[in-house]
Order: C-alpha cells, then structure tokens, then sequence
C-alpha cells in the first residue's frame, strides 16, 4: 500500500508540472495549448534518448527541456500569421505527429515496443524500497521550485504584461508591449514545463513507449487546471493532485459495482471524471482556487 501511495503521489507531482505548464501558457497569456501530451512526450523521449546514448541523467533533463523550448518555439513561429485559435488545432496536430514518429520511426525510438532500461537516478543504489521514497522527494523539490518561479513571474511586470495580453492583446500592443515576443517566451517555458514532467516520468517508470502519450493526458490536465483554478499557478498544482487521486480512486469502483468487465470499468471512470468536472463547475465556476487579480492603483 505504501508503494501505491508513493507512486500515486509522484505521478501527482509530474501532472502539476504539467499543469503549472498549462496554467502559464493558457491561464497567463491566454495560448490554448492542445498538444501537451506531445511536450510531455517529446520530452520523455529525449531525456531516455539521450541517457540511453551515455549522457548522465542530468544531462538527459536538461536535453529534454531544450527540447520542448525548441517544439515550442517552432509550434507558435508556425501560427504567427494565424488567428490564435489556430494555435489549438497546430498544437493538437503536433501532439499527433510526435505520437505517429514515435510509432513508426523504430531506429530512434523502437516503435511500438518503447524504450526500456531507461536510467533511474539512485535506484541501484537506494534499491526498490528506497528509489520510490528519493524519486518521489526529488519530484516535489522540482515541483516545489517551479511552482515558485512562476509564482515570482505571475508576481512582477512580466507576469502581468501575460495577463494583459490574455485579456486585451491589441490593446497591450497599442500600450508598446511586445506582444510576439511575450507570446513566444511564454508558450517555449511552458513546453519546456512540459518536456521536463516527460524526462521526470520516463526516468521514474524506466519504460515509455507511444501509448503512454495519448491525447487523454491533455485533457486531464485541462481538467485539473480548470478544476484548481485557471491562472492561479496554486490552483494548478492543486488539480492535478486532486485529479490523480480521483483518478486512482476510481479504481475501486469494481469493489462497489461488481460484474463489470475492464472495458465497462474503463468507461465509467471516464464518466465519473466528467461527473466531477461538472459538479466542480457548477459549485465552483472560477474554480477551487480562483485567481485572484489585483486592484488598479488609486490615482495619485
């Protein structure tokens, strides 16, 4: 029971790095971003690439936020002449093409069989009773860290210049701000948000493979933001522990309705989870933590 709590709580910790992702790019700066599961892939498959060649595992990390800062990059250079909603269905058309890569290109990635052996910091040292405890406090360290430059970023002139643009960005564009570059600065940290959870997850579960990246895991994240809070950075990481525990609590649904068969139980998970994400809506619109934006300044 202890390993399924520790394990629960570490995939909790790599969905709020998502989330805290989501929450930078969506809640922020107002970027629909469709194709998470892409980052969060294109990040796995880096960080086991490059370990799996010699690098070290932080090495690995850091390869695969470069990764998911470069794929950011290109997604919104690709949708500059475009309105923004075009930005959604790009991003949930690259989240398909890294998918499909990872599928069919086996000498880079093994196709459907997936990467195996992929390097676990300080396992053959803590051994399997120890690994799950160290992974799960490194997780919450990285959590914990990211959680507080972006509360910092939300904070400052920069932070709110994204919100800005979120809600009016011709009119932060006729203030002088530059609204391009705020765009691609926040869009690229958050893929790299993004591709770090990837690297975190690949190097916990020592697998991943392209069934692991379904277009199921954004709209979980998308769940868990919503449900927490859009635009409050707490209120993401909130969700995503919240939707994790849901989500395992679920499980148990055989011991409460016996006789359903694993496709019946996979369904009715799926339709608690939008059970829940409706009763969240109506009981708290704004969400468990709504943002909170500051007042104007009374004039001088």
């Amino acid at each position: 029971m202890t390993s399924y709590i520790l394990f629960t709580l570490t995939i909790g910790g790599i969905y709020a790095l998502l989330a805290m992702g989501l929450n930078l790019a969506w809640g922020s700066a107002g970027m629909v971003n469709l194709g998470l599961a892409g980052f969060f892939a294109v990040g796995a498959y880096g960080s086991a690439i490059a370990t799996g060649a010699g690098a070290p595992v932080a090495a690995g990390w850091a390869i695969a936020i470069v990764c998911g800062v470069v794929a950011g990059l290109v997604i919104t250079f690709a949708t500059l002449r475009l309105r923004d909603d075009y930005l959604a269905i790009v991003t949930l058309g690259f989240a398909e093409v890294v998918r499909l890569v990872a599928l069919n290109e086996r000498w880079l990635t093994n196709g459907a069989d997936g990467i195996s052996g992929i390097k676990a910091p300080m396992k053959s040292v803590l051994g399997q009773q120890g690994f799950p405890v160290f992974y799960l406090a490194l997780v919450t360290l990285v959590v914990a860290l990211v959680w507080l430059a972006l509360r910092r970023l939300d904070r400052s002139p920069y932070g709110r210049a994204l919100k800005a643009i979120r809600e009016d960005q011709e009119l932060t564009r006729f203030a002088g701000k530059p609204v391009l570059r705020f765009k691609l600065e926040a869009f690229s940290v958050a893929a790299g948000i993004a591709a770090l959870a990837g690297a975190l997850y690949a190097h916990f579960q020592s697998y991943v493979s392209p069934d692991h990246f379904q277009p199921l895991i954004t709209i979980y994240i998308f769940l868990a933001v919503t449900a927490g809070g859009v635009g409050r950075t707490s209120g993401g990481v909130l969700g995503a522990y919240a939707v994790v525990l849901y989500l395992e609590s679920t499980r148990f649904i055989a011991d409460v309705i016996p006789g359903l068969e694993p496709v019946q139980l996979a369904a009715v998970r799926e339709m608690l989870v939008g059970a829940a994400l409706l009763l969240v809506l109506l009981r708290k619109p704004n969400g468990l933590l709504p943002e909170k934006l500051p007042k104007a300044p009374k004039p001088v």
